[in-house]
């Protein structure tokens, strides 16, 4: 397998050194979230205006009198990330129109966690979306509410074991598969949607430009492991961030324009799912018959996505 990176844009020699997300927060020890924040805000630049929905992010850099931003941020509810981004876009964009601000590109972005994102927030994301702002929106997916104590999400995988999806004999942990919300934001007919990961850190930062470069609404959808939540040892955050996109349980991906394009080449036999799952404790009450269940929908859903990569072509087409 590798990696189909474009370095026209970001190349390692090239990245600002400068952090707009400063160390000194108080994430958990290897916190996959702040890993991808640090990537994203380094290439998101200085004229970006944070809308940051409550959750891990927020708690961990914002404890007063302290605050880890080092551009404009703005604390906003659990479930309005992409409501007040879209009225911070609007507002930008009426202030340079009245040249009460100067006259250069700023970017509205706004943030969440995958509950802030694809459960309590939807509604506000979908909205955002159909409208058009131009707005950059990046889900951090760490697969629960870790914030409030480890609690499902629909974006909690198949059989994962959570504090309010506890793993018994009869029922196994979480009985859904992750919500596809990238799905829902193509299915907006947005110019930019993509998938995202800081174990590939190019490939994460060079999605992130081509999102602050879209004029209108765009989404990314960050896989950010939880040591903490996942019950695995904090130095393996890299490893198994490679391992759920080796897998193909997450892989790498943007469509542009109704365009679907891999960002991770398959040229060889995928990695078996349970080498991903043996590395979390929210997995251990797995049997072998269990772990062959998890690999045919992870098999499924890759094969919906390759047949859309195959066949999809641009709307100006």
């Amino acid at each position: 397998m590798n990696t189909v990176e474009n370095f026209e844009i970001f190349a390692p020699k090239l990245i600002d050194k400068r952090e707009l997300f400063s160390p000194g927060h108080r994430a958990c020890q290897g916190c996959g979230e702040v890993l991808a924040l640090r990537l994203i805000m380094k290439a998101l630049g200085e004229d970006t205006v944070v809308s940051n929905a409550t959750g891990c992010m927020e708690i961990i850099s914002t404890a007063y009198p302290h605050t880890a931003w080092e551009v404009p941020y703005i604390h906003v509810a659990f479930e309005n990330a992409a409501a007040v981004g879209s009225g911070v876009e609007a507002g930008l964009k009426a202030l340079r129109r009245k040249g009460k601000i100067a006259d250069r590109y700023v970017k509205s972005v706004a943030i969440a966690g995958d509950g802030g994102t694809v459960d309590i927030g939807l509604q506000a994301l979908s909205g955002a979306m159909e409208r058009g702002h131009d707005l950059a929106f990046f889900c951090l997916d760490n697969e629960a509410y870790m914030n409030t104590g480890i609690q499902r999400s629909s974006a909690t995988p198949f059989m994962a074991a959570t504090t309010t999806s506890p793993a018994g004999k009869a029922i196994k942990g979480q009985r859904t598969g992750k919500k596809n919300v990238p799905e829902i934001m193509v299915a907006h007919n947005i110019p930019y949607v993509a998938t995202a990961c800081p174990s590939y850190p190019i490939d994460l930062m060079n999605k992130v430009e081509k999102a602050r470069n879209t004029k209108g609404p765009s989404y990314v959808h960050v896989f950010s492991v939880c040591p903490t939540g996942w019950r695995g040892a904090s130095n393996e955050t890299i490893k198994l961030g490679r391992m759920a996109v080796e897998t193909g349980f997450f892989p790498l991906y943007e469509v542009e324009d109704g365009k679907y394009r891999l960002t991770m080449e398959y040229t060889e036999k995928r990695r078996p799912m349970e080498d991903y799952l043996k590395l979390q404790g929210r997995f251990r009450h797995l049997d072998p018959a269990d772990i062959v269940k998890v690999q045919a929908l992870v098999d499924k859903e890759f094969r919906k996505l390759m047949h859309k990569v195959e066949t999809s072509v641009p709307w100006s087409e």
